[in-house]
């Protein structure tokens, strides 16, 4: 688990992962598959909050690997969720007026920063106390 925690706590995890959610909500819509027969509500609601949700934890994990003192590590913690949140409901207006066969939604944004919340309240818990 040591070495887990290693790997993901470093800055090329949480990079790859930021770059793996931007491709993710760019992909035109005609190329996502559209399953009906294990087809769950709001399934995507989910996807978004995991996504974001691990960024923030990505992040935190870094930041707290460096060491920074605790009220520093609170406000940087405080900002990665800030950031999550723009990240989001920017993606979400790539997706109105970029990306092909995508839509704004905001539900979208809501779950974005729905995951992302829960995972700075983690960090916070875990990572700084």
């Amino acid at each position: 688990m040591k070495i887990l925690h290693a790997l993901l706590g470093t800055r090329w995890a949480a990079i790859c992962w930021t770059i793996l959610i931007l491709i993710a909500m760019c992909i035109p819509g005609n190329m996502i598959p559209q399953e009906q027969k294990f087809f769950v509500p709001d399934f995507d609601k989910l996807v978004h909050a995991v996504l974001f949700g691990t960024f923030v934890w990505l992040w935190c994990l870094y930041i707290h690997k460096k060491l920074v003192p605790g009220k520093k590590m609170a406000r940087l913690f405080f900002y990665v969720f800030l950031g999550a949140a723009l990240y989001g409901f920017g993606t979400e207006l790539l997706q109105k007026y970029v990306i092909p066969m995508r839509d704004y939604d905001n539900a979208d944004i809501i779950a974005d920063m729905t995951g992302a919340a829960i995972a700075y309240g983690i960090c916070n818990i875990r990572l700084l106390f």
